[in-house]
């Protein structure tokens, strides 16, 4: 008598993320084991990210700095810069450079206090612009005393502070160009590190306190409105930030890159001190021996738009992406991977637009190309065992629950116990012939009635102990997620 076909489904794949940390013999169906080119959708399905286009006209200079000069009027400049120039605009490109002044590496980090933009490069002189004028600070009107050349800036309780080294210094109130006289004054933070010697890399306010970031160590200031009264609330030993460009504020938590990952700050009511969380606790070791062979500045950017972080390795060629919506039970947040897009800069705008600086210029994340050229998303399965994981599997067929995709050529893979030698099966899904798909990509809420959806269905052959499914997917202008992949299998002998 034949024996009856066994089933197991994968609701919403790639739901926890990529894993690649743990062993993949006790993951829950719901990681991944690769998700390359990939997000987690608001409905929690595993899909394509969207891909990159130009939106300065013509071919510009190389971008390596971008961010926001926000006006008193609330308006706004993108203000960008490359090796050579500082410009503002981004169809145009205007050159804002002070006569005279020679840019260093256009790695500036910048900072707005009272309607002035002002942009430091450690050891370079910091610049300001306030709409009209772009010049040295020191040519400032309000200038006194003698700006930090540190390349660290943050605006926040009322002034402009600037860290390098050891020491913290901050301007009078209200007038970044004014560093002696007034309220100004500075902070030597040498003698406060907790456990031994560091230097600072960051700075941030956060739920009104002020944070210096060590290398291995972190210091919280309290009263940092008043800098001369400020008192030391806490310190955080063995974890700190290696990286300057990795902070980010999301909302009501900061993350940034230590030497154990990525790390969040999230100060609770239970708690007098300040816990840390892991947020790249499923992708730690691989990423972390990214980290150890990257020789370029690593850059990252927070999205509340499309609720993620992203943390760039340029060098390696390669971005994680960690969706920000709600944590793992273990505090942790679901991973993918990004390859072939590459910036050297990132903004995310008042607007939520994404920016991105490229070697001709300034693009925006957008559509489901990226520059006009395809690109591939990958996702593939933990191991499956079928609840019987020493018996044969001899798997039937495969069925994929594909929304979007229209017109997009798909390959779905299946292997066995371990190998990375797979079977495939190669299709193009319908196509999309009724209107675009709208707001947040799939509709208001749901899915529009016009919606597309593909149920492809394939033979597959084989057996093995426990399988593996995968979905390779050349994306080439239309978004695509993918909602179930189910899998039909005859359980045969133990072996």
């Amino acid at each position: 008598m034949a024996k009856p076909l066994q089933t197991v489904t994968i609701q919403a794949p790639a739901f926890f993320g990529l894993n690649t940390q743990d062993s993949p013999t006790a993951l829950d169906e719901q990681f991944a084991l690769v998700a390359d080119n990939c997000v987690i959708d608001q409905f929690g399905r595993v899909g394509a990210r969207k891909g990159w286009r130009y939106i300065t006209e013509t071919n510009a200079d190389s971008l390596v700095h971008l961010s926001e000069y926000v006006k008193a009027d609330t308006s706004t400049e993108i203000i960008s810069a490359s090796a050579d120039a500082v410009y503002k605009g981004t169809t145009t490109l205007t050159s804002i450079t002070p006569v005279g002044y020679t840019v260093g590496t256009g790695k500036f980090r910048a900072a707005t206090l009272n309607s002035v933009h002002y942009l430091f490069e450690d050891g370079e002189d910091p610049l300001y612009y306030d709409g009209t004028t772009c010049a040295k600070i020191e040519d400032h009107p309000d200038y006194s005393g003698t700006v930090p050349t540190g390349g660290i800036p943050l605006a926040s309780f009322g002034r402009l502070w600037v860290a390098k080294g050891t020491v913290v210094y901050w301007s009078d109130l209200l007038i970044g160009a004014a560093w002696s006289g007034g309220s100004t004054g500075s902070i030597d933070v040498s003698k406060v590190w907790a456990d031994g010697s560091d230097s600072i890399t960051g700075l941030a306010a956060h739920n009104g306190f002020l944070i210096i970031f060590g290398k291995t160590q972190i210091i919280v200031y309290q009263g940092a409105e008043d800098p001369a009264t400020m008192s030391l609330a806490d310190t955080i030993v063995g974890s700190g930030c290696i990286a300057t460009d990795t902070i980010q504020a999301t909302g009501n938590d900061l993350f940034f890159l230590s030497n154990e990952g990525v790390r969040s700050f999230n100060r609770t009511i239970q708690e007098k001190s300040m816990p840390l969380r892991d947020i790249s606790k499923n992708v730690r070791s691989e990423l972390m021996s990214a980290v150890l062979v990257e020789t370029e500045t690593i850059i990252s950017v927070y999205n509340s738009e499309e609720a993620f972080y992203l943390l760039f390795l340029p060098s390696v060629g390669l971005t994680y992406c960690f969706d920000v919506r709600t944590p793992l039970q273990d505090g942790s947040h679901r991973a993918t991977k990004w390859q072939q897009m590459q910036p050297q800069c990132y903004l995310t705008a008042r607007d939520n637009k994404l920016y991105l600086g490229f070697t001709n210029g300034i693009a925006i994340y957008d559509g489901f190309q990226d520059n006009g050229s395809n690109y591939e998303l990958n996702y593939f399965s933990n191991y499956l065992d079928f609840g019987s994981p020493s018996q044969l599997k001899l798997l039937k067929n495969l069925k994929i629950s594909v929304i979007g995709g229209s017109d997009t050529e798909v390959a779905l893979n299946w292997g066995y116990d371990y190998e990375y030698s797979y079977k495939k099966r190669r299709f193009t899904l319908s196509a999309q012939t009724l209107a675009e798909y709208g707001i947040a990509e799939y509709g208001i809420g749901e899915f529009n009635a016009g919606i597309l959806v593909n149920r492809p269905t394939v033979n597959a052959s084989g057996g093995g102990q426990v399988v593996q499914l995968g979905v390779e997917a050349q994306i080439q202008g239309a978004p695509l997620s993918i909602q179930r992949m189910t899998a039909q299998a005859i359980i045969g002998r133990v072996i």
